[in-house]
């Protein structure tokens, strides 16, 4: 993505179609014409005449050639019987032509052609066109939102464009950042600190990954992320560097490893701008959400460039993603469930698994052994917890979730997650009770596909992350970063529908055996039907544009801005 420009890209083979008088300028230094252009002979007239045919011909195949047979969208050929053709006349609005036509063409399976928005963003497939026998429900459940005409626009003010000049080539103050946790947690904080060094007027060394204790993964950047990618993407913006220069690495550094949560622009230059031009070098631990949410309209355009622009996974990551997805999209339309599962996550939240007594006892016993891993209100009991909307919805809850919104049983469901506990088959019954075709990675993947990566629990996240990326819909059992990530990114590429469970209304209802299921399920649609349409517009307090991107990082124009 090419910000600093700010220009709407226009198709090259429009501004190259000949006028009538560019014709006659080639046709008048045509090499055949200018054999009879001398005044000392007269030609007869048929030979006039059939050289001018020659040459009128020549200059036809040669202009022929030279523009496509069709500038018409690539139709696909590719149909599964259990969905519709993809026509790309009846995709929604919000879907551009190029980008369909770059999808399919990518589709072949060495992924030698990567779509993208602005040349830099990942692009999801198309969205199914889901028809035939479908009851109301199920075709509202796939419908998906039109997106209000809102579409990616990073373009900077004139300030921010004239200081990037002297910002891109900074030599002398460095930062350096460690950035900790699981992938989506460390993507934020990767994208705060891109931010930080332009607040700081510092190259940025590339991110230090810290190991993490939890699930000892040990990659490191360049093994998630494409480095190159990463620096072209933001050399308008901040210069990055792979190492710090040899002339810094004696010098004094200072290791900032608290801040307070919410810090501002003026807060960070403040703290940190003399002190980083008298050492050159600073380093930043535990910046997990310090970077205030609400910043000036150039650092959020920054923030968006980043996490859906310049954070691309490293190739090996993103072909086998996209080999997967396709193997899902290529069957019809799919939904993406992130189901949080996992043991750490149950120990985190203070939660119980609902998978019997002697997985609670384990759960439990560790909860009170390291009280160090629960997040927040320590004081309350599980079940407050659960009624108030801070546990995972557990297989059960999300079968009855997705029953009752409307959810086709025969469709494919994939699941993206760590080994939950107690074991897939365990963890996983009364969800495949009712919704049999569950997929998961290590299913969709072949024989030795995965097999390089699976002690490296962030790259499997990423795999997960591109499939999710590419679903018709996209739905977490709980918060988290990931969850927040892939709302925002399906936002900012199309609009992509999102559902996130309302578990504070909704896990009360599931209490009561007096409502009829019919009734049931038609609250359930109702308490999501915000959920169910495009996604909220309205600026909020704290405004996370990496999981709204609206209206900071879209706007309403007729072409995309980067």
């Amino acid at each position: 993505m090419a910000r600093s420009s700010g220009r709407i890209i226009k198709n090259p083979f429009m501004s190259l179609t000949p006028s009538p008088r560019s014709l006659t300028q080639l046709f008048s230094v045509s090499p055949l014409t200018s054999l009879f252009s001398t005044k000392k002979t007269s030609p007869p007239l048929s030979i006039f005449v059939l050289s001018f045919v020659f040459s009128f011909t020549f200059l036809g195949i040669s202009i022929f050639r030279f523009f496509p047979a069709s500038q018409d969208p690539i139709q696909c050929s590719i149909v599964s019987p259990t969905m519709s053709p993809v026509s790309p006349h009846s995709l929604p609005s919000s879907y551009s032509r190029i980008i369909l036509a770059s999808l399919l063409s990518g589709l072949n399976s060495n992924n030698e052609i990567q779509p993208r928005v602005g040349g830099t963003s990942m692009v999801p497939l198309p969205v199914h066109l889901v028809s035939g026998d479908l009851s109301e429900q199920e075709a509202e459940f796939w419908k998906q939102p039109d997106g209000n005409g809102y579409r990616p626009c990073l373009d900077s003010t004139i300030g921010y464009r004239k200081r990037s000049a002297k910002i891109s080539m900074e030599k002398n103050r460095f930062l350096v950042v460690v950035a900790a946790g699981g992938l989506n947690q460390q993507r934020n904080q990767i994208i705060d600190a891109v931010v930080i060094s332009r607040i700081l007027e510092a190259a940025l060394v590339l991110p230090i990954l810290q190991v993490n204790t939890i699930w000892e993964d040990e990659s490191e950047f360049p093994d998630i992320f494409d480095v190159e990618h990463f620096k072209k993407t933001l050399r308008a913006d901040v210069r990055v560097v792979s190492s710090l220069p040899s002339s810094h690495l004696i010098a004094k550094q200072t290791i900032v490893t608290q801040m307070p949560y919410g810090v501002s622009p003026f807060w960070i230059r403040a703290k940190f701008f003399k002190q980083l031009n008298q050492e050159g070098v600073l380093v930043l631990k535990g910046l997990d959400s310090k970077l205030s949410k609400n910043l000036p309209s150039d650092l959020q355009k920054l923030r968006c460039k980043v996490a859906f622009h310049a954070l691309r996974f490293a190739k090996p990551i993103l072909q086998l993603g996209n080999q997967l997805a396709r193997r899902m999209w290529i069957e019809g339309p799919y939904v993406a469930l992130h189901l949080r599962l996992e043991k750490d996550v149950w120990v985190r939240t203070g939660c119980l698994t609902g998978l019997g007594a002697e997985f609670d006892k384990i759960v439990t016993r560790i909860q009170k052994s390291q009280p160090q891993y629960l997040t927040g209100r320590v004081n309350m009991s599980y079940t407050q917890r659960r009624l108030s909307g801070l546990c995972p919805l557990n297989a059960l809850e999300m079968a009855r979730l997705l029953k009752a919104l409307g959810a086709p049983k025969s469709y494919r469901f994939y699941i993206a997650g760590g080994e939950p506990f107690g074991g897939s088959t365990k963890a996983l019954a009364p969800l495949a009770a009712e919704f049999p075709n569950l997929v998961r990675k290590e299913s969709l993947a072949r024989d030795g596909e995965l097999s390089p990566f699976l002690n490296r629990s962030s790259v499997l996240s990423a795999i997960d992350y591109i499939v999710s990326f590419n679903s018709d819909i996209f739905i977490p059992s709980h918060g988290g970063n990931m969850g927040r990530a892939l709302q925002g990114h399906r936002a900012y590429v199309g609009h992509r529908k999102s559902i996130w469970p309302n578990k504070r209304a909704m896990l009360p209802l599931f209490e009561d055996s007096s409502i009829p299921e019919e009734e049931l399920s038609s609250i359930i649609r109702s308490l999501h039907d915000k959920s169910m349409k495009p996604e909220p517009r309205k600026k909020e307090r704290d405004n996370d544009v990496i999981a709204f991107p609206v209206p900071e990082c879209m706007c309403r124009r007729r072409s995309a801005i980067f």
